[in-house]
């Protein structure tokens, strides 16, 4: 199915700008499309509270992360994990999503501003959104103002990181998660799927920007096969929380985001699932520029919604 018009006004309007594609960039001028992205953006919804802190890692160092709180009743806290392929991506240009999610869901939203590769590689940002995650948990209250349900989500790097913090918190017991919420995972490193090859893919995210992206976060081919890394890799998926997961249809990852929510199926997990065929790859994101964010924002929020029940502890 084609993508919609849009999209196609939007990738010809990008063409027009001219540069060298995303794997000719070096990382530090790939991480300036993202503020510029950001700008097209404008701002979010107002919240009741937004809330910078710096919080420890366990290798000594610090991360930023930014707590978005609603106004209104409180129904849970998502710890939201940014895309970028782990290369690219900061909390600026993640915040109009995040109000927007926290508005939707009535939900704190806190974002995690992990640790960026080459500079930091694998497993740095899996370390780092742990901790996040963790930090979250233990600050529910304070944000809160009681013990509500807590999910975790992402898109793309940040889909694969929580995917990666579901089957870490259900193998060391806790924090206790609802949901997650995977927006075109990376699941695996393939480069070979048919929805990697197929020419109609090869947009704004690539078959040469996910080798580019890999090469930088773990240059090493075993490392890439770990669970941590590939989570479709795992031998066990069962036991983790509820999923939903949404994919995109002219996107490299289409393919390996639907493998994974069969997977999870299989392993008895509850799935909610929707492939968004005429979207590409960062479509979730691209807020105000193309209409099927708001249409993935509300697929998320009403699927969330049963999910967010009281919990007692």
């Amino acid at each position: 199915m084609a993508l919609d018009i849009a999209t196609t006004a939007f990738l010809a309007q990008m063409a027009s700008a001219g540069g060298p594609a995303l794997h000719e960039m070096t990382p530090e001028q790939a991480r300036g499309l993202g503020s510029m992205l950001e700008s097209m953006y404008g701002p979010g919804p107002d919240v009741a509270k937004v809330v910078n802190e710096t919080i420890p890692t366990r290798d000594g160092s610090e991360i930023p992360v930014r707590v978005l709180v609603p106004h209104g009743e409180i129904q849970g806290m998502i710890v939201y994990i940014h895309g970028g392929g782990w290369v690219i991506g900061a909390l600026n240009e993640f915040d109009t999503l995040g109000r927007r999610m926290a508005t939707q869901t009535h939900c704190v939203v806190v974002l995690v501003d992990y640790r960026l590769a080459p500079e930091h590689r694998f497993p740095t940002a899996v370390e780092d959104s742990w901790d996040g995650l963790v930090w979250a948990a233990e600050n529910k209250i304070r944000f809160c103002g009681r013990s509500v349900p807590l999910v975790v989500a992402g898109d793309s790097a940040g889909g694969n990181l929580s995917a990666v913090m579901a089957m870490r918190a259900r193998d060391r017991g806790g924090p206790e998660l609802a949901a997650q919420v995977l927006v075109y995972p990376v699941t695996d490193c393939d480069f070979d799927r048919d929805s990697y090859t197929d020419p109609e893919n090869q947009l704004m995210l690539s078959r040469a920007s996910m080798i580019w992206f890999w090469d930088h976060y773990a240059p090493d081919a075993a490392q890439r096969e770990h669970p941590e890394a590939s989570p479709l890799r795992a031998e066990d998926l069962s036991g983790l929380p509820p999923a939903i997961v949404l994919t995109a249809g002219h996107d490299p990852l289409r393919d390996e985001g639907q493998a994974y929510a069969k997977r999870l199926e299989e392993a008895g997990v509850p799935v909610t699932f929707k492939n968004f065929p005429r979207q590409m790859h960062g479509f979730f994101t691209i807020l105000r520029v193309l209409p099927g964010s708001a249409s993935g924002l509300d697929f998320v929020a009403e699927n969330l919604t049963s999910h967010l029940q009281p919990v007692t502890a």
